[in-house]
């Protein structure tokens, strides 16, 4: 079972990474001629640290307000974050810690995986509750056009505890906040929930276009940003590396209430 992979389009030169448990043959939806050039497969007892890292605390040791910029409950730790039976666990877990009463965990493959165009993609069951927000995203490694969000953000999937059968896509461009704007569309199962089992979240992103699937179906594509640091196609012409958290509480999508039970699990297979 695969749960991170990373394709490139060999025809057009491309970096291209998918994040979804897929035979070692799978290919780009359309980004023709992938091939496989980095996967993570949860396969050992821990984290691989040639592949990710953590963002740890609350936000402060980055220049952020505490709360990472949206008043955010968690304190991010390492040891939230298990690998067992090839699969990735983020436990969100109600605790005191750092001066925060949550924990969670924040990683990141900035210097150890970083791409610009591809296919990225993952397999996951989303926990439940109120104030839960589990994201797999991407933002800019150098910053070239200028701070957020003039460099660009990407959103492959964001979830919200409390709305189980909907996800959603995303992209930030624009100036540098507070100038910055943003783009979303979701995704609704026709049955069921994404905390029930496994779905697939995929985003493949070329020079002019970027398309959002879930379980191998698309649901959204955009092709119009811009960027006040750069001409079109900037922001989204540079490298970029991904993250992957589970957030607790925050302006959005505001704090658990009494029908939020802890811990709750973040699994990617």
């Amino acid at each position: 079972m695969s749960s991170r992979r990373i394709l490139i389009p060999a025809l057009m030169l491309l970096v291209s990474i998918a994040v979804v448990s897929l035979p070692a043959s799978a290919q780009c939806i359309d980004l023709p001629g992938c091939e496989l050039v980095w996967s993570d497969e949860f396969d050992g007892t821990a984290v691989d640290p040639s592949k990710w890292g953590f963002m740890l605390g609350d936000g402060t040791s980055v220049g952020l307000p505490p709360g990472w910029g949206n008043n955010e409950l968690q304190y991010y730790r390492a040891e939230n974050a298990t690998v067992s039976g090839g699969q990735l666990v983020i436990s969100a877990r109600e605790e005191s810690f750092g001066g925060r009463d949550y924990t969670s965990a924040r990683m990141r493959t900035i210097g150890l995986g970083d791409w610009t165009y591809g296919r990225f993609e993952m397999r996951a069951t989303m926990p439940v509750g109120q104030g839960l927000w589990p994201a797999f995203w991407m933002l800019s490694t150098f910053d070239a056009y200028g701070g957020w969000a003039a460099s660009g953000e990407i959103d492959i999937m964001e979830y919200l505890g409390h709305d189980t059968d909907h996800v959603s896509g995303a992209i930030h461009y624009g100036g540098s906040w507070p100038d910055n704007v943003f783009w979303s569309k979701g995704y609704t199962l026709a049955a069921g929930s994404f905390a029930e089992s496994m779905h697939d979240f995929a985003l493949e992103w070329g020079p002019h276009e970027i398309r959002w699937y879930v379980d191998g179906a698309q649901y959204s594509c955009q092709s119009h940003w811009s960027s006040g640091g750069g001409g079109y196609p900037a922001p989204f012409d540079q490298e970029f590396h991904l993250i992957l958290n589970l957030a607790v509480g925050g302006y959005l999508p505001g704090p658990p209430d009494e029908t939020t039970s802890f811990p709750q699990e973040l699994v990617v297979d």
